[in-house]
């Protein structure tokens, strides 16, 4: 059966745990080539989430990774007023896959609120 990991910040992500996450700690972003590396070469492995924080600041690692392996890879969002590169993701990734863009009226009401 296939292992669920997350990578991030240790204080982010350790309740991933108490539901059958292994926890790998990365507090630098430029950890996490190396970090996602070593997963990799794991034939246990099937998924793979990433902190919003240390995605954003590792944009061509995760493009990298996706373009190379098997393995899903996926940016959670961890609090409000983050940088929402989880929720651009999903985006794009479900207009890729569907061929619209289903957010498109949220995010235009979000404008018009803020």
């Amino acid at each position: 059966m296939a292992k669920a990991c997350i990578v991030g910040e240790k204080h982010l992500i350790l309740g991933f745990k108490g539901i059958g996450f292994e926890v790998v700690p990365v507090s630098d972003p430029k950890d996490l080539a190396e970090e996602l590396f070593m997963l990799t070469r794991r034939s246990d492995v099937g998924l793979i989430l990433v902190t919003e924080s240390i995605a954003a600041e590792s944009q061509g690692v995760i493009e990298e990774f996706r373009s190379r392996s098997s393995v899903i890879l996926t940016v959670v969002p961890m609090h409000e007023g983050g940088p929402r590169t989880a929720y651009k993701e999903m985006r794009k990734a479900i207009e890729r896959s569907m061929g619209i863009d289903l957010f498109k009226k949220e995010e235009a009401t979000e404008e018009n609120e803020g």
